[in-house]
């Protein structure tokens, strides 16, 4: 390798080192800048009540027999005056459906060490049903545990136009988010600009379920059930220039 070749391979080295190290600063300037704009950013909270007027309950009966066939043919009864009973009282059948059903041997163990013996079938049978009034379900459950419902497993509490409360609400913490914005640009001598992000997450979780896992049994008294009061919200993040 000649030396002019080699001088001239080392130049090249230098220049390309240059303008490597030259684009990197433009490039850390640039970001430097975009770094530099002027942003505020709040957070606006709202929650409105409302009275729920729908309920789910989920309801069942259980079984037992000596053999699977009695105790599946006595469930199947049971649930049949369950379902007429639910019709009977305004529930329509879209509003009724199976979500477990079940059939197991019942084994009695002993101590000795001999093998467990079969005595018995338990079947399982639940449903899960939509009142569309929630002052119609303290009666309709006196009625289906007398038609032969012995469990309840839970019930879910609904605002038919949630969504409609919650648009009130997205506008109340919007409202709260800017005033908070203003008050803080109005002291420290600047403006607002426009609006460069909104964002939403839920503020309190709705349509929680009542826990209620136990057996009924038909009693003189109604079945107190009540709804209280569901609260919707939201959080707004806004965030905007400053000018």
């Amino acid at each position: 390798m000649s030396v002019n070749f080699k001088r001239f391979f080392a130049s090249g080295m230098i220049l390309g080192v240059i303008f490597m190290s030259q684009t990197i600063v433009g490039h850390t300037e640039a970001f430097a800048e975009a770094s530099k704009s002027r942003t505020i950013t709040m957070t606006g909270r709202a929650t409105i009540g409302a009275t729920p007027d729908r309920v789910e309950i989920t309801l069942g009966v259980s079984s037992k027999a000596e053999t699977a066939k009695d105790a599946l043919t006595l469930n199947n009864v049971n649930m049949n005056q369950i379902i007429s009973t639910l019709k009977e009282n305004g529930v329509e059948e879209k509003y009724i459906l199976t979500s477990n059903f079940s059939i197991h041997a019942d084994y009695q163990h002993f101590k000795d060490g001999r093998p467990a013996q079969v005595r018995g079938y338990n079947v399982s049978n639940t449903v899960r049903v939509q009142v569309q009034d929630v002052k119609k379900l303290g009666p309709l459950l006196d009625k289906v545990v007398s038609a032969g419902s012995n469990q309840v497993h839970g019930i879910r509490f609904y605002v038919s136009n949630a969504e409609e409360i919650k648009d009130k609400a997205r506008k109340k913490a919007v409202e709260r988010a800017r005033r908070k914005a203003e008050l803080y640009t109005e002291a420290a001598g600047v403006k607002l600009g426009k609006v460069m992000v909104i964002s939403e997450s839920a503020h309190h979780a709705g349509n929680t379920p009542v826990p209620m896992a136990r057996s009924l049994k038909a009693e003189a008294t109604s079945v107190p059930i009540s709804g209280g009061e569901q609260q919707l919200g939201v959080s707004v993040t806004i965030s905007w220039e400053l000018d």
